[in-house]
């Protein structure tokens, strides 16, 4: 092995090369997130909040959507029902006025789901995972784009699901809707990394929130069944997710477009 001596003389010092380390945040920017008002909106909301951004909560229920954000300054909120085509298109319209001006981070969080056998699924219950899983995203996120674009600055992020990877039994419909999402971000990511923007997919594991403590009401044994499976040994909790989400909106993650990560706890390895 040969080994070359170093010349340091003159040298500059490494972190000057390598510019700030770590998070540069979102101060002067706008987040508008989806489904804010539940466990992991919130938390959501907070952490894009303590990084600089004004927030613009948007959910089916604009009340609580409120007071997810009361505390969090410069936010605001908005009610929306993305099962309904024309409120979902006409969001990114009102969640802009809401800021007084356009949104740099998009944060698609929102979702329902039905647990059962496939083959007694209700197609209406499809439906409407097919349209706030996946369309209303498809649809705020053509809106929004443009503006990002135009701004050369702009983060996407879908909140999917470690089912959309890795599948669930009973869960196939809300797995099929998620999953689309993981094929928007890429293809997205492929038409804007020129831009300025970014494209990325969270997928949580096994998440304590209220959608899984309603579920795991109806089926009984299941979360215990859920962490004996976790390498981690525990729930994942909404800070988890929303950690992830808040490092793929920073402008220090420009370099990383079309990716999907999961946080998992390592239920899921990919």
């Amino acid at each position: 092995m040969v080994h070359r001596p170093q010349d340091t003389e003159g040298a500059e010092d490494p972190g000057d090369a390598l510019g700030p380390l770590g998070p540069v945040g979102l101060g002067g920017r706008t987040a508008l997130v989806t489904g804010a008002a539940g466990g992991i909106g919130r938390a959501v909301c907070a952490a894009l909040a303590r990084a600089g951004a004004r927030v613009v909560a948007a959910d089916l229920d604009a009340a609580a959507a409120r007071a997810a954000v009361a505390a969090l300054p410069g936010a605001s909120a908005i009610g929306v029902d993305l099962a309904d085509p024309d409120e979902a298109a006409a969001a990114a319209g009102r969640a802009c006025e809401a800021a007084g001006g356009g949104v740099d981070v998009l944060v698609h969080n929102a979702g329902v789901s039905t647990v059962g056998p496939f083959a007694r699924g209700d197609p209406a219950d499809w439906d409407l995972m097919w349209r706030v899983n996946a369309r209303a995203p498809m649809l705020l996120t053509r809106d929004l784009l443009p503006g990002m674009a135009e701004r050369g600055f702009g983060r996407v992020v879908f909140v999917s699901s470690d089912s959309a990877r890795a599948g669930a039994g009973g869960e196939a419909a809300y797995s099929a809707t998620k999953a689309a999402l993981l094929g928007l971000a890429k293809s997205l990511a492929r038409e804007y990394a020129r831009k300025g923007v970014t494209c990325n997919a969270v997928c949580p594991g096994p998440t304590d929130t209220p959608m899984l403590r309603r579920v795991s009401e109806e089926h009984p044994g299941m979360v215990e069944a859920l962490v004996r499976r976790i390498p981690a040994g525990r729930l994942g909790e909404a800070s988890d997710v929303a950690a992830a989400v808040a490092f793929l909106a920073d402008p220090s993650a420009s370099y990383i477009t079309g990716q999907t990560l999961s946080v998992s706890g390592g239920i899921t390895m990919h």
